[in-house]
């Protein structure tokens, strides 16, 4: 027997790929998973109306590093609504095949909800939030007492998540992939969690914050977190984003 990483391998190649659930010509499934219609909710700003300061692309890239302490300075809403625009915002609906998003997904099929443990942004409570990319809003799930440190637990007690100004969740609906390409999904969904993370990584250099991507997680603990059942939709990728001193004094 193969062992488990060689068996993922040989069984997602296309020799092994069954027809796809579109091939079949069976409906797509929604592009965004439903919520409460009663919120509530956080509005975010407009994205026309978000300015941040310009910086180099190439200056951005020989920048990044992975960045564990934090200054205790909050983000602000235009600075949190600009990282997630730029890791999951919308340019197009073709519904009910794919979006366009600021970030490559294969086939444009953006398997990802995106969730959030903020500690420090101005103007939102501390907690859990889910971001709604179709409507640019934030829905609040969970603002009770030690919601940051049940969130650094599953990120197996990683202290700098509980310091971190914001700590993004990123949940996979993995359906939402497979219907087109059938078990190749499995792969692309983590490809896509790359694209995410650089673009989370070089957004937060823009706005003077440093990032620290994380694939370690108990994936149980999370999906117990976010009330999802960690096999159809589960925790994919984790990053937390905070002031930096380091990226101050570049500036």
């Amino acid at each position: 027997m193969l062992p488990t990483g060689k068996t993922f391998m040989e069984m997602t190649r296309y020799d092994h790929i069954s027809p796809s659930d579109q091939f079949l010509k069976l409906p797509a499934p929604p592009l965004e998973k439903p919520y409460p219609g009663e919120g509530p909710f956080v509005p975010l700003p407009k994205p026309d109306t978000i300015i941040v300061p310009p910086l180099d692309l190439c200056k951005a890239i020989e920048n990044r590093r992975s960045v564990r302490r934090y200054l205790r300075d909050p983000l602000s809403l235009d600075e949190l609504a600009y990282l997630l625009l730029c890791t999951q915002g919308i340019v197009q609906v073709v519904d009910p095949f794919y979006t366009l998003r600021n970030v490559p997904s294969a086939g444009g099929r953006h398997s990802f909800e995106t969730f959030l443990l903020i500690n420090r942004v101005d103007g939102v409570k501390p907690g859990l939030y889910r971001y709604l990319s179709f409507s640019h809003r934030l829905l609040e799930m969970d603002t009770g007492p030690g919601i940051a440190d049940r969130v650094m637990a599953a990120c197996l007690g990683q202290a700098f998540v509980r310091n971190s100004a914001v700590t993004f969740l990123w949940a996979c609906v993995v359906y939402r992939m497979a219907w087109r390409y059938a078990e190749r999904a499995w792969r692309l969904v983590h490809l896509d969690a790359g694209h995410v993370g650089q673009n989370l990584y070089l957004a937060a250099e823009q706005i003077g914050c440093g990032t620290c991507a994380m694939g370690a997680f108990d994936d149980q603990q999370m999906a117990d977190l976010l009330g999802i059942d960690g096999v159809d939709e589960f925790v994919i990728y984790c990053a937390a984003v905070g002031k930096s001193e380091g990226l101050k004094r570049r500036a």
